[in-house]
């Protein structure tokens, strides 16, 4: 589930006329481009494995672009706009790895990230999301004129900077200041081990289990503050579905697991049983996804089949191509056609490697072409819609792994050791182009606000693509080193939950024969089932409050800790919006969200450079499994935590509300 900032504004036409020509694609810009898509790839892979969601990279990006930029005497918003959509596609196409890849390694299928499987599935993927989008600008940019909100927002961000220099500056520090804050929290916690990274207990009446939790996180704080206060609660009330009510349920039932007590047998019935619930839900809730977009998916197709027939693929379009205005011009038909020809032959070898059959390789990849196709378009039209928070990344790589399994299914025969990872294999491409699909529309929205150029924006669409795809592996890799992924064992007791792709990875097993608890599934489908069923009723009350189910299913499968601290985030965004409402100040909230996205930059690359010392111990035994670490187990317990996150929290909420108090005062001196 990727996650976009809510507070947007109206934009004006172009900033630029379609007959000026500024320079876009510079050195500088270039070398911007690659180094930001590197890191926020980085930094959303690592959030979207420990809390199953990422955040927009967008407006991040164009204001520390601004901010650099600004120092060289020639810069202008176009640059900008260049950066911001390279770093953009590198975030993008981290979700749509992290929610698959990593179920190779949940599978058994591999034993260690592989680094070129990892960089073909990647880079395939993001591109066709790249060629796929290309015919749709004109339809659904021009044509249909759909708002786009994110890319609304972001081109509003690089008006304003380009207008108000002086205040970039001031917003980039309080992005650099959250950044380096959060930082050094996960250095205490995770480098140092001072304390611990969760304040949680059990109580056990008779024979079952309570339990509650908070986890000392200012990157989940940060991640509820941008989500904002409803889909916060309905996280929250699914983890407390799951860890409150079902937990001690179970135990009341059945027991608890032999030879365990407290944490150890919640944690265990959890992992046992109880995240089948979430994932039964989320399965559920990705495919009701689909049923409520039909209609969109059908216009897509129709507003893509025009298009193809509008501009057609006549030399005499070719040759037009380049009469057409600066800001009318996309990548030409031969460009398109030959590149999607090109990535397909990697693909089919390495479909081939993986079920030994050429026929079968072949087949798998006019699947995964097909479903590329779709859902690039479906979520291009989503993001045009309703944003790319409603990307339904998640339901679209359910319905192509079921869909895939299903096929490989006929072709290998049922339980085959191979066909869960094969079926995975074609949903990751899948996922990764759905994902690119969206944020690529948003950014060519917000070029055509400021007056870039469309083939320009599509050319660092796959500098960013290509950024992702090369770092992605190393960053899984050491992440897995010195974490884990999936389910907590003796030698990682804080994995990271991985939810989405220990999703797939269940839903991949259960379709070839595997041992699903299935009667958890059908339970978290039920209650799946329930919340659209309510949901529907609030939408006919027009209330303002919702349920989005698959939040509801994501707060099920995350621990109850995740879903706590998200839930606080989502609260101060709450009461400062409040406060900045009585204050008439809420022209000044950009800068809470700033702040919150350098709270998640900052713990998140902090996260991964804690990795690379374990890394480097596996080749150098003599530093010692974790070298960063003074204590075996941390000797403060969970206290300093406690009162950082509470320092963090107060200082998010006096961010969200600066500029209130001023606005009050100076309307004090008028009356």
């Amino acid at each position: 589930m990727t996650l976009r900032p809510a507070e947007l504004s109206k934009a004006t036409g172009p900033v630029i006329p379609p007959t000026t020509s500024l320079p876009e694609i510079t050195f500088k810009a270039v070398l911007l481009s690659v180094v930001l898509a590197a890191l926020l790839a980085a930094a959303n892979a690592y959030l979207g494995l420990f809390a199953g969601m990422t955040v927009s990279a967008s407006i991040p990006a164009a204001v520390m672009s601004m901010a650099i930029l600004r120092a060289f005497r020639r810069s202008n918003i176009l640059e900008n706009n260049i950066v911001q959509t390279a770093a953009s596609s590198g975030e993008a196409l981290a979700a749509g790895v992290i929610f698959t890849v990593p179920g190779l390694l949940l599978l058994g299928y591999w034993k260690a990230v592989e680094y070129w499987p990892t960089l073909l599935l990647a880079l395939i993927g993001g591109l066709l999301g790249v060629i796929f989008t290309i015919p749709l600008r004109r339809a659904l940019i021009l044509e249909a004129r759909l708002q786009f909100p994110e890319g609304v927002a972001t081109a509003e961000v690089l008006k304003v900077g380009a207008a108000l220099e002086a205040r970039v500056g001031g917003n980039v520090w309080t992005l650099v200041a959250g950044a380096l804050l959060s930082g050094a929290v996960k250095f205490g916690e995770s480098g140092l081990r001072l304390w611990h990274e969760a304040a949680e207990a059990t109580v056990q009446i008779r024979q079952a289990p309570v339990y509650g939790g908070l986890n000392l996180s200012p990157a989940l704080l940060a991640v509820g503050f941008i989500i904002g206060l409803n889909t916060a609660l309905v996280v929250c009330a699914g983890g407390a579905l799951s860890w409150m009510f079902l937990l001690p349920f179970y135990g009341f039932v059945w027991g608890i697991p032999e030879g365990s007590t407290g944490l150890t047998a919640a944690k265990a019935i959890w992992s046992g049983h109880l995240r089948y619930v979430g994932i039964g839900a989320m399965l559920v809730g990705g495919l009701w996804t689909l049923v409520q977009i039909r209609g969109p998916i059908w216009a897509s197709l129709r507003r893509l089949a025009s298009s193809y027939r509008g501009a057609g693929l006549s030399s005499a379009a070719v040759d037009g191509h380049a009469s057409l205005p600066r800001t009318e011009r996309d990548a030409s038909w031969p460009w398109i056609l030959g590149s999607f020809l090109v990535v397909l032959v990697p693909m089919t070898w390495l479909y081939w490697t993986v079920v030994g059959s050429p026929l079968i390789g072949l087949g798998m990849v006019l699947v995964m072409a097909s479903a590329a196709f779709l859902f690039s378009a479906v979520a291009a039209y989503m993001a045009g819609l309703v944003g790319s928070s409603s990307n339904p990344v998640s339901g679209v790589t359910i319905a192509t792994l079921m869909l895939a399994s299903t096929l490989l299914v006929l072709a290998l025969g049922m339980g085959h050791p191979l066909g869960p990872a094969a079926a995975l294999m074609i949903s990751a491409v899948v996922c990764c182009a759905a994902a690119m699909g969206g944020d690529n529309l948003q950014d060519l929205k917000t070029g055509h606000l400021v007056g870039a150029t469309p083939w320009k924006q599509q050319v660092m669409q796959v500098v960013g693509v290509g950024t992702g795809a090369v770092v992605l592996a190393p960053v899984l890799s050491l992440l897995e080193a010195k974490y884990g992924i999936g389910p907590t064992t003796a030698d990682h007791r804080h994995a990271l939950a991985a939810p989405q792709a220990t999703l797939m990875a269940s839903v991949a097993q259960g379709m070839f024969g595997g041992g699903v608890p299935w009667g958890w599934v059908i339970l978290g489908a039920a209650f799946a089932i329930a919340a659209i069923l309510f949901d529907r009723r609030l939408l006919r009350q027009g209330a303002a409050f919702r349920i989005p189910v698959l939040a509801l299913a994501l707060g099920m499968y995350l621990p109850l800790k995740l879903s706590a601290t998200i839930l606080g985030g989502g609260l101060i965004a709450h009461w400062a919006t409040r406060q900045r409402r009585l204050n008439q100040g809420a022209q000044e909230s950009r800068r809470g969200l700033l702040f919150a996205a350098g709270l998640v930059t900052g713990e998140s690359l902090m996260g991964i450079l804690l990795a690379i010392p374990v890394a480097l111990s596996t080749v150098w035994p003599s530093l010692g499994g974790d070298p960063l670490a003074l204590y075996d187990a941390p000797p403060l317990g969970p206290w300093p935590g406690l009162v950082l996150v509470g320092f963090v929290a107060w200082l998010l909420y006096r961010a969200a509300t600066h500029g209130a108090g001023k606005v009050r005062e100076v309307r004090s001196e008028k009356r």
